[in-house]
């Protein structure tokens, strides 16, 4: 079965982006796939911040990237770009860190001038980094992402649109990586 991981890298503990992050690894636990979340905001941030790519949490972090089949990257754009813990995340990865591997890019922002981040922010970087794949991603405004006191709510739009990009990037996984039986999304 494989193994998929989704990073969110919002340093809010209120983020909308690692709320997109949970219904995604939701969505594809429900499909049958093997999908788990990893806020990079939990990670040590001392380490993080000096490169320490030995220490524990930073290893064990680095190695479920590895272990990975898929990526999904989930981050808010900032003055238009990814997250800053993104960067400094990525920066720890090996160059070939995605090599052979399936990423979805998803991107939430305040306003739709943000949306090109996608293209010329974020997926430079994941193609850097040796990605198979890197499907066409979303970004999904922020005021379409409603938190609730558990889990959060979707503009209708937004939840047609994220189900698409999930689509695409399971049917986008190598053939052989859903011959476990999983259910179709």
């Amino acid at each position: 079965m494989p193994q998929l991981l989704a990073l969110s890298a919002s340093p809010s503990t209120a983020s909308r982006t690692a709320l997109v992050a949970d219904l995604v690894v939701d969505r594809l636990q429900l499909g049958g796939l093997d999908a788990a979340h990893l806020a990079v905001r939990d990670l040590p941030a001392a380490d993080l911040l000096a490169a320490r790519s030995g220490a524990e949490g930073i290893r064990q972090a680095v190695a479920a990237v590895a272990a990975a089949d898929g990526l999904i990257v989930a981050t808010p754009v900032y003055k238009a770009s990814y997250s800053g813990l993104l960067k400094v995340f990525l920066d720890l990865l090996p160059q070939d860190a995605l090599a052979g591997k399936t990423v979805l890019p998803l991107v939430t922002g305040g306003s739709l001038a943000h949306v090109l981040a996608i293209d010329y922010a974020l997926r430079p970087v994941l193609t850097a980094l040796g990605a198979r794949h890197v499907t066409s991603g979303r970004f999904l405004l922020d005021s379409h992402v409603e938190r609730l006191p558990r889990g959060l709510r979707l503009h209708p739009e937004a939840a047609e649109e994220l189900d698409r990009a999930v689509d695409e990037f399971v049917d986008a996984l190598p053939a052989r990586l859903l011959l476990a039986g999983a259910a179709p999304l």
